[in-house]
């Protein structure tokens, strides 16, 4: 039996209308959730292989200095590297599911025609901002040009250019987060009752 299994325990209705997790034969009847990794995208992936690179990285700077004595100097440089590229990455996941922080407060006092005007302003600023990003990046790497990390003999461009994919998945990420607004005829700004259905949702299952 597995700790997922006791978690969710599946219940078998009684006369009485109670719920019961022991089905007729007086068993317990219990079964894994089926994992469904269909909801996690493409820069979801890519953030959590950053994320592993970097769980292996930590590990191997801890047990040079701690079993070894002799730590390992490069660790440290490509860790703190690691990390952005997982978080720039990671930043289009979080724009795709709609989870950034969100100032709704407004939208509760305001008439109903401006909140979606609001709200379609705001969706369209979140890309312009994405895509302008991707632009100063771009800008950012020509000025570069050959310049090296400061211990390991890579070029600051690849980092850099991380952080531009990762700006470019939340500039597309947000246009079509913008386009489902548009469609369903409001946002999470205008209903943020909808986020917290959809993480009792998450937690029920």
């Amino acid at each position: 039996m597995t700790p997922a299994a006791e978690q969710h325990p599946t219940t078998t209705p009684v006369a009485d209308g109670r719920e019961h997790v022991l089905d007729e034969s007086g068993h317990f009847n219990v079964h894994d959730e089926p994992i469904d990794l269909g909801k996690y995208h493409l820069e979801a992936w890519i953030s959590f292989g950053f994320f592993w690179v970097l769980a292996i990285t930590i590990f191997y700077q801890f047990f040079t200095r701690y079993a070894l004595n002799d730590s390992a100097a490069w660790t440290e440089e490509i860790a703190r590297y690691l990390l952005i590229c997982t978080v720039f990455i990671g930043i289009a996941a979080s724009v795709r599911t709609n989870r950034h922080i969100h100032v709704d407060i407004f939208y509760r006092y305001l008439p109903a025609p401006v909140c979606r005007v609001l709200s379609t302003f705001v969706d369209v600023m979140r890309v312009v901002f994405f895509t302008y990003m991707v632009s100063l990046t771009w800008q950012m790497m020509q000025k570069m040009g050959s310049y090296k990390m400061t211990i390991v003999d890579l070029p600051m461009n690849v980092v850099y250019g991380v952080c531009m994919v990762g700006f470019a998945f939340c500039a597309f990420r947000g246009a079509q987060v913008a386009i489902e607004h548009w469609r369903q005829g409001y946002s999470v700004l205008e209903r943020p009752e909808i986020a917290i259905e959809e993480i009792l949702e998450e937690e029920a299952v």
